[in-house]
């Protein structure tokens, strides 16, 4: 025991006292004396456990004739040793002599010297020196030690000296520094992150006996998992991972202060214990040992996730950040260095790597517990973020590590120019892959509760000053997934409340209806009057202004029902360059009405290309209204609800114009005295009778498809969507509360609102291009016929022979033709033989065309209502009954 008694001496004990306090206290080499000479020691920050990675000293002995003369010849001077958070200053050996021409130590890298983590003044030692604020991260190895440094060769020592030895290397192997026997594998570069987040391998020197080279061998790996995970704990606590991140970290780094407690206490019983063996050592750290493997297995995992220690696949797969990444150029920023990294492992994703681990280690109790305490701890500032989204609807997350993605250029002055329903539908979203496995089943109710929250607080409905208390704080707690559930049903009710009553959306609706639907519009009726002589004009001639100022004169007319609407103000008037049927085909051909991005169809709407057609529109066939709706009120009534209502109220405008013509040839071939005459020509009275007739089926037509639209479509569709918003009430009744809409959500109220509009828009055929082409041309066939009524009635006078040159007949003509700038035309003042041939046949290709029309109307009609609109089989009983026999079985034939 003589050996085992030389190997345990001064220098044994000296160690055994600094280690006790959690610091390093190997001996640097004599270099570094050198560079401090003038301080007398070497500076060691309290936390120096923290990169002991990096660390390492050798021995100051040289081969000699035993192990009794090495530890004779070694000499310490006095080591003072402060308290935590303080600075250690140790005095260095003595300097043994060279030996074998050995004739100065190996230099230190100066790129191995970092600043301290935290800035602290300078500490002046006993003799008021100055020390040197700084921490050396990587010293020599031990395979760059001239050969006078080696240790004796262990096969020379006692099977008690070789474990005593290996003892003492092993404790500072657990810290993280390299024994005299027990070294890092020459591979092993400390300065590479990715080596030192892997853990490096420890080699012993050979000639240990075996009985203890497996045992010292097991229990290594600790080393290197302690090793490894300091590292990682490093890396992770940069700012770019996240407060999950940091949060996770730090219990980890409480866990790491522990073990560090464990190896002191370890130090301490081989100072005092003589009976402490290796095997007694295994049995100690048999836990703590456990407790790093798991720590290790997690660690590896995550920095593969961050492609840290090699390519991981995942991380390609989503670029979640492109969106932040355009929103920062489009707001003149640049990106910068990294920006296009790949995905870093935050937030969500470390907690679901937590629950996953958790899940498959939920048979050992031992790991059980130490993950669900590493889950607890790193879940609190999530559980901040999503108790701030819940009960506050804001978003702090600097870290982009919340399930929520906020798209801050997308705000709410923009939702007058919003037709893709942007601020609604990307403003808030979903980041899919960083969702936790605790909030799975719950994340859309999360996503709903914050923008409902949200709309109310920019309404001044929520405190924000307010501090959320009586929250949970992790997952694990029992009231997580009430918090979610009851966070929701109060925003869910608030937002209704704030839509039903603050804001009067059933109110707004029916205002909306009489505008657009012309419900009860005999104040439209009156506007149509009194700008009939404006409306003509090409929609580039029409005075907008003069317009306005005729709308808000008919709407302020007391008795009309406009006169009693509190929102008669938001209606203005607006003028669209661009034919309806071509707008409705771009829409219907090109993309639609709900697709993402950059929608074709709304872009035709906002900013149509004018062309040489479109230019030619009257005034009737361009006007629409717009109608201004407040915030929040513009989420449900947005402004790709309102193009519906547009083109639903130039499709009826048009059928409203176009039965006003065909009224006011009604009233020619009643009032006009070239129709009322009786002439003695048969043909001519045939063909007046045939002229009546097809007026009258057009007339017929157009009505019956008015009332379609209408009463069959409009007003059950409109009946259906206000018994929602109002809770199945009477529409008449008063204000909705909340209590009925308790199973309804704001987005199912605006889904229903869209479907009412896309329901009328399929059933009245803007939706279908075959039926909007046909619809469109018989819209032609009756306009043109309408608009000819007055030049037939002209050259009725010459076509008629008892009545051209007649007075009555110049009479009429003088009404036609009052100006001197216009005379009447010299054919039109005698009798023509041929007029009557001529009208007869272009009254024939008005019929031909009709009739043709009507009946391939008809036939897709049928096929459409068996295949795919029912309501569309109403439309075609009732339109056959504008449908000559004849005419219609000579359109027939056509085929569909």
């Amino acid at each position: 025991m003589s050996s085992s008694d030389a190997v345990r001496g001064p220098a044994h004990s000296a160690r055994r006292t600094a280690a006790t306090t959690g610091t390093r206290p190997r001996v640097p080499p004599p270099r570094v004396d050198e560079l401090y000479a003038d301080s007398g020691g070497e500076v060691h920050p309290s936390d120096s456990a923290s990169n002991a990675p990096h660390r390492r000293t050798a021995s100051v002995s040289h081969k000699a004739g035993s192990s009794q003369r090495i530890l004779r010849n070694r000499r310490f001077e006095r080591t003072n040793i402060t308290v935590n958070e303080s600075v250690q200053i140790r005095r260095s050996p003595t300097k043994a002599p060279a030996v074998d021409g050995a004739s100065e130590w190996p230099s230190i890298p100066t790129d191995n010297v970092r600043d301290l983590r935290r800035e602290t003044d300078p500490v002046r030692t006993r003799g008021e020196r100055k020390v040197l604020p700084g921490r050396i991260s990587v010293s020599t190895l031990s395979s760059l030690l001239p050969e006078a440094m080696e240790p004796l060769p262990l096969k020379q020592l006692s099977p008690d000296a070789q474990e005593s030895a290996i003892l003492e290397d092993l404790l500072f192997a657990f810290m993280g520094y390299e024994g005299q026997y027990v070294r890092f594998s020459n591979s092993y570069d400390p300065t590479a992150e990715k080596e030192r987040l892997a853990g490096p391998a420890f080699e012993i020197l050979p000639g240990l006996d075996p009985s203890l080279q497996d045992l010292s061998t097991t229990m290594l790996k600790m080393a290197t998992q302690y090793i490894a995970v300091e590292a990682f704990v490093e890396v992770q606590s940069r700012e770019e991972f996240g407060m999950v991140n940091h949060a996770l970290c730090a219990s980890i780094r409480r866990l790491l202060k522990e073990y560090l407690v464990l190896i002191a206490q370890m130090e301490h019983q081989l100072a005092s214990n003589a009976s402490f063996t290796l095997h007694v050592l295994h049995l100690h750290i048999l836990p703590t040992s456990h407790m790093l493997s798991q720590l290790y297995v997690l660690a590896q995992e995550m920095l593969r996730k961050n492609s840290l220690l090699g390519e991981d696949l995942d991380s390609f797969d989503d670029f979640d950040d492109v969106d932040n990444i355009l929103e920062q150029l489009r707001e003149g920023g640049e990106l910068a260095p990294g920006g296009m990294s790949k995905k870093i492992c935050k937030g969500g994703n470390v907690l679901r790597l937590l629950t996953e681990r958790l899940s498959c280690m939920s048979g050992d109790p031992a790991a059980r517990d130490l993950l669900q305490e590493l889950l607890r701890d790193s879940s609190k500032p999530y559980m901040t973020m999503l108790n701030e989204w819940l009960h506050h609807g804001g978003i702090k997350d600097p870290h982009s590590e919340f399930l929520i993605k906020e798209q801050k250029s997308i705000r709410r002055d923009r939702l007058e120019e919003d037709y893709t329903d942007e601020y609604w539908e990307k403003r808030y979203t979903i980041r899919e892959n960083d969702v936790p496995p605790q909030l799975e089943s719950v994340k859309d109710k999360v996503l709903l509760a914050g923008k409902y929250l949200n709309v109310v607080r920019e309404c001044g409905g929520v405190d924000i000053s307010t501090e959320v208390r009586d929250v949970p704080k992790s997952f694990d707690d029992p009231q997580f997934l009430h918090n979610v559930n009851s966070s929701y049903a109060h925003a869910n009710s608030s937002l209704l409340s704030l839509l039903l009553t603050t804001h009067a959306l059933p109110a707004r609706l029916r205002s909306m209806k009489h505008y657009f639907f012309l419900d009860r519009s005999d104040f439209f009726s009156y506007f149509l009057y009194l700008s009939n002589s404006e409306l003509k004009k090409q929609v580039k001639e029409v005075n907008v202004g003069k317009l306005q100022s005729l709308l808000d004169l008919v709407l302020r007319q007391p008795g009309s029902v406009a006169a009693q609407d509190p929102f008669k103000e938001d209606v203005k008037i607006h003028m669209n360059d661009q034919y309806l049927t071509k707008f409705l085909m771009g829409v219907v051909n090109v993309r639609g009405f709900d697709q993402d991005g950059n929608d074709e169809s709304h872009r035709l709407h906002v900013a149509p290309s004018a062309t040489e057609d479109d230019n030619k529109m009257t005034g009737f066939e361009a006007l629409e209204l717009k109608y201004t709706v407040p915030f929040p009120l513009s989420l449900v009534i947005s402004s790709k609800t309102v193009v519906r209502y547009q083109i639903l109220f130039r499709y009826l405008l048009s059928m409203r114009h176009l039965e006003g013509l065909l009224v006011s040839s009604w009233e020619d071939h009643n009032k006009v005295m070239t129709w009322t005459h009786r002439s003695d020509d048969h043909k001519l009275e045939m063909w007046k009778r045939k002229s009546w007739t097809l007026r009258a089926r057009m007339l017929s037509f157009v009505q019956q498809f008015t009332y379609y639209c209408t009463s069959e479509v409009i007003e059950p569709n409109w009946q259906n969507l206000m018994g929602k918003v109002n809770g199945n009430r009477n529409e008449n009744s008063s204000v909705p509360t909340v209590e009925q809409q308790v199973n309804r959500t704001v987005d199912e109220l605006m889904e229903d609102h869209v479907d009412f509009l896309d329901t009328c828009l399929k059933e009245c055929m803007l939706m279908n291009s075959k039926l909007l082409r046909i619809h469109a041309k018989l819209m032609s066939c009756c306009t043109f016929f309408a608009v000819n009524t007055s030049s037939f009635s002209r050259t009725l006078c010459s076509a008629d022979a008892s009545l051209a040159g007649s007075a009555r007949a110049l009479a009429y003509l003088g009404t036609r033709y009052p100006s001197s700038r216009y005379p009447i035309p010299d054919h039109l003042k005698s009798y023509d033989p041929d007029g009557l041939n001529k009208m007869t046949e272009l009254l024939d290709k008005y019929e031909e065309n009709f009739n043709r029309h009507l009946g391939l109307l008809l036939d897709a009609l049928d096929y459409y209502a068996a295949t795919e609109t029912v309501a569309l089989s109403r439309l075609c009983a009732q339109l056959s009954m504008a449908s000559d026999k004849g005419g219609g079985e000579d359109g027939r034939q056509h085929g569909f």
